[in-house]
């Protein structure tokens, strides 16, 4: 669920200031909705293919964005080197991620995958600090990166000692998705200086990424070989695609304009207790002591790494 890649998202700008309630309200509203994506994911793939599943959500996405823009009266750029970023974007912030988000929720809960989700700031600090020059490391994020893998390693550590292969995989697959969202997000800064909007960047990389699913679809899932699925899975795609991609998108943008990346990264924190409570309410899901601990490391974590919590100067 982490936003389309259009500036670094981590929060390396000031805080701006106190949100009002109405923001905090379109916050929350985002939470839940990102929240629901791991719901969904969880419907939808005791049914069907991971490739059918995130086909359905960025093509569906896509129609709705595209039609939201010629409502705006807006048109994608034709410029072939902005398609050409669109492309890579689309790649990196949609088809790997979303697919390794899906296979990996064939094996853990939503609520697991909701919090591994939560390392993508982390993980985008540490990118950008490779690949960028003017955003490297402070002691402060260091630290804060120190502290969130601590709680990855709480999450993975007794599956790790279990030998417990296909678990294992499954959340090392969510950390590779936060992996290709920290670089979706550092890549992403080319946007601006490409004079592409926000939102045409949304709609131009799931545009992009159903393009580049759709051959793998047809040749791996054979759709037309798979059992009709049923209402709840049917229903569980055409909502991540329209409330968890297409509304998601549009609603984080509003976020972003009136409060400021600063504040609208707290999404990041917020999302897996939702998640946590949808998995237990809907999919019968139980959360262990360890995923809670780790959970909570790794927002301490993220606390640490945006500056919200001050480490103790010395002297």
């Amino acid at each position: 669920p982490w936003p389309p890649a259009t500036g670094l998202m981590t929060a390396t700008a000031p805080i701006n200031r106190q949100m009002r309630p109405v923001e905090w309200i379109l916050l929350l509203t985002l939470s839940l909705v990102w929240a629901g994506s791991f719901l969904f994911n969880g419907i939808a793939v005791r049914e069907l293919p991971v490739f059918t599943i995130v086909v359905g959500r960025v093509a569906i996405a896509a129609m709705i964005l595209l039609l939201v823009l010629r409502w705006r009266g807006e048109s994608l750029p034709r410029d072939p080197a902005v398609w050409r970023a669109f492309l890579v974007i689309g790649f990196l912030n949609n088809v790997l991620p979303f697919s390794l988000i899906v296979w990996g929720q064939g094996h853990i809960s939503s609520g697991q995958a909701s919090i591994l989700n939560a390392m993508t700031p982390i993980f985008t600090v540490i990118m950008a600090h490779l690949l960028t020059r003017d955003e490297k490391m402070t002691p402060g994020r260091i630290a804060g990166i120190l502290v969130g893998f601590a709680g990855v390693a709480v999450m993975l550590g007794a599956e790790i000692r279990a030998g417990s292969g296909i678990t294992l995989a499954a959340q090392c697959a969510l950390l590779g998705a936060t992996i290709c969202y920290a670089v979706a997000v550092v890549f992403g800064r080319r946007f601006r200086s490409l004079g592409v909007s926000p939102m045409m960047t949304a709609t131009g990389q799931v545009t992009m990424a159903s393009l580049i699913l759709l051959p793998a679809w047809l040749l791996i899932d054979r759709p037309w070989s798979l059992p009709i699925p049923g209402p709840a899975a049917i229903m569980a795609v055409l909502a991540i695609a329209s409330l968890s991609t297409a509304f998601a998108y549009a609603l984080y943008f509003r976020v972003l304009s009136t409060a400021g990346a600063t504040n609208a990264s707290l999404v990041t924190m917020l999302i897996p207790p939702g998640a946590i409570i949808m998995g237990i309410l809907v999919l019968d899901e139980t959360v262990l002591q360890r995923h809670l601990v780790g959970l909570a490391l790794i927002i301490a974590g993220l606390l640490v790494t945006d500056g919200r919590i001050r480490l103790p100067r010395r002297g």
